[in-house]
């Protein structure tokens, strides 16, 4: 096995290699990937979903959940996600009315008390709610699911939102786990992006957070933003060494203003050209692997001691909606406007507007309105690409029998596809086995589209791979 996936600090990696691999390309958050997601798999399919977990209990593992809130107070103009820009609080008020309705709902279908090992909120901004708003979502959490001692519990944080003592009331709520959004220190970098926050404020809160002891605190960052170029970028990674936060998420920014509305408010002719987005993503690795950290995959870095670092090292690193993580597989239920889960072999995704998401509630159903039931093929192929995105390495033999398949003849010509792979240096290829090797662990989104048997077709609804 490399040293990259064994979590030892990668060497340089060659800008002509990133030059070569910079083409549109799915992160693997699933496969089949959300664009897949069609309106004929409905709330019934998700409610017999439900219903085959409730039934088969015993043998189900705890579950994940992950409750979406919209609303931001500014509008960030890279932002894709799903969100409702406002500055009315009451809003949050109602859709917390409509959330407890879909936990009610959600919860019947599986019986109450099943087994939570993690939490997430997400959006949008969740600390757009007020603590007592947070507090009462937290309960109506714990009177519809039993939440594991120790388990994680992480909230997206919009440092603009949160004080000290926020901060101190999301911990007493029992949250252990903290994201800050910070994408870049530059000034100019965020005027040009409507996302103004001093570095300072930054670095009070991280201090704060860490008095509270919270267990993992993750930055996000942004390469590729208008106004960015190499000397600036360079101050906000030395800013970020500084910083020292947990992990590190390190994202390309996607410029796609004919999708996202928001983006057309960026000036195209302000973004770096994709050479500078090269050399910034180039430059990015070998500040942050010579600062200790270990590159996870994907674009995300953590210290070693940090549990993902550790999870990589021992070959226990897992992949879902929210990225990397640590926990065991299983299934995920998804709460809130716009929200993807997963349970058995499907995925699900409620509606994305906010109309369509209360008026499906006010008429007593889930809100589910799309989603995918993985056939045989979607599942074997979902298990290679999870071993490439997690452990680098695929044994032909093991997943063979795993599968239940004759590994080479059903992947004859995937296998025939990584020959250039290997002659780049990507990936090291013998009769026996693909594994990822040190230059390759940083694009292995481009070895896990060998195997990927949608994507050829479509990439170019994706974000680039560098």
């Amino acid at each position: 096995m490399s040293s990259a996936v064994l979590g030892v600090p990668a060497p340089a990696l060659p800008i002509d290699l990133l030059r070569q691999f910079d083409v549109p390309g799915p992160r693997y958050t699933s496969y089949p990937t959300a664009d897949r997601f069609a309106e004929a798999f409905g709330a019934d399919d998700y409610l017999q979903a439900l219903r085959e977990r409730r039934d088969a209990s015993a043998q189900a593992g705890p579950l994940s959940l992950y409750v979406h809130i919209p609303f931001c107070e500014s509008l960030c103009y890279y932002c894709a996600c799903n969100k409702v820009v406002t500055r009315h609080r009451e809003r949050g008020r109602q859709y917390l009315a409509y959330l407890a309705r879909e936990i009610e709902l959600q919860a019947a279908q599986l019986g109450r008390g099943a087994t939570v090992s993690q939490l997430h909120l997400g959006g949008g901004s969740p600390t757009f709610l007020d603590d007592q708003e947070l507090g009462e979502l937290a309960a109506l959490l714990h009177r519809s699911f039993s939440f594991e001692r120790g388990g994680e519990r992480s909230i997206e944080i919009d440092p603009r939102t949160v004080d000290a003592q926020r901060l101190s009331n999301l911990a007493a709520l029992g949250f252990n786990r903290l994201s800050f959004g910070v994408q870049d220190f530059d000034p100019a970098v965020q005027q040009a992006v409507h996302r103004v926050q001093p570095a300072s404020q930054v670095f009070s809160l991280m201090a704060a957070a860490r008095a509270l002891g919270f267990e993992s605190i993750n930055v996000d960052l942004i390469y590729g933003l208008p106004r960015q170029n190499d000397a600036s970028f360079e101050r906000t990674l030395a800013q970020i060494r500084e910083l020292r936060p947990d992990r590190i998420a390190l994202y390309a920014y996607a410029h796609l203003p004919e999708r996202f509305k928001p983006q057309r408010r960026i000036l195209a002719e302000e973004l770096p050209d994709a050479a500078g987005r090269v050399r910034m993503l180039a430059r990015a690795i070998d500040v942050l692997t010579q600062a200790g950290y270990v590159y996870i995959g994907m674009d995300h870095f953590a210290l070693p001691d940090d549990p993902l670092a550790v999870a990589k090292r021992h070959g226990r690193l897992l992949r879902d909606f929210q990225g990397y993580g640590t926990r065991p597989d299983g299934d995920l239920i998804a709460l809130g406007v716009s929200a993807i889960g997963r349970v058995g072999a499907t995925y699900s995704q409620n509606a994305k507007t906010l109309d369509e998401y209360y008026d499906r509630l006010d008429r007593g159903l889930l809100p589910v309105v799309r989603g995918l039931a993985l056939s045989r093929d979607d599942l074997l192929r979902r298990a290679v690409i999870m071993a490439l995105m997690c452990r680098g390495r695929v044994d032909f033999d093991a997943m063979g029998e795993a599968l239940a398949v004759d590994f080479r003849h059903y992947f004859a010509t995937e296998f025939a596809a990584l020959g250039p792979l290997a002659a780049c240096g990507m990936v090291r290829l013998s009769d026996h086995d693909v594994t990822v090797t040190e230059q390759g662990w940083f694009l292995v989104r481009a070895v896990a589209m060998v195997f990927d048997r949608y994507a050829r077709a479509n990439r170019t609804r994706f974000s680039r791979v560098v």
